[in-house]
């Protein structure tokens, strides 16, 4: 039997929950409480790019390295008054991360991206409701052109 190919998945979270990660040097990620099934399917080799609300852009792509994992201790700050402790964990590292000022705004993928192709085109937003969703190859391969283009170190 073949080994399924990777899946590429889009993580949603808050700028401050992005500046978390970052301070760990990418190397750790983790799902909410309420996400564990979807956790169960995401598999070394799997891709997630990061998406931050409010600024509604991608900033980094990072690569499962290490199987799924329990752990609680605090490193994300989540929503003020509904923290959650994040604790389906993967081991990760870098895969792209964009500088601040080059960060892919998602609007620019509208039309582009399958995913947003779901929902109303004046609603675009909605396409990242939920912390996680997998994307299509078709996707994978837009979100990582269009972010290698955005970095000036790969220019």
């Amino acid at each position: 039997m073949a080994a399924d190919p990777e899946r590429t998945w889009i993580l949603t979270g808050s700028p401050e929950n992005y500046t978390a990660t970052r301070e760990h040097g990418y190397r750790v990620v983790g799902l909410k409480e309420r996400n564990r099934n979807r956790a169960l399917e995401i598999v070394p080799g799997d891709r997630i790019v990061l998406y931050l609300t409010r600024v509604m852009a991608f900033a980094a792509s990072i690569r499962v390295t290490g199987e799924l994992y329990e752990d609680r201790t605090r490193i994300w700050p989540g929503k003020p008054g509904k923290a959650d402790p994040y604790p389906w964990r993967f081991e990760t590292e870098p895969e792209l991360v964009l500088p601040d000022e080059e960060w892919l705004r998602a609007e620019t993928l509208v039309g582009e991206l399958e995913h947003i192709g779901k929902w109303p085109r004046d609603h675009w937003k909605l396409a990242f409701q939920g912390q996680i969703r997998a994307v299509s190859e078709h996707d994978a391969d837009v979100l990582l052109l269009r972010m290698r283009s955005a970095d000036p170190a790969r220019a």
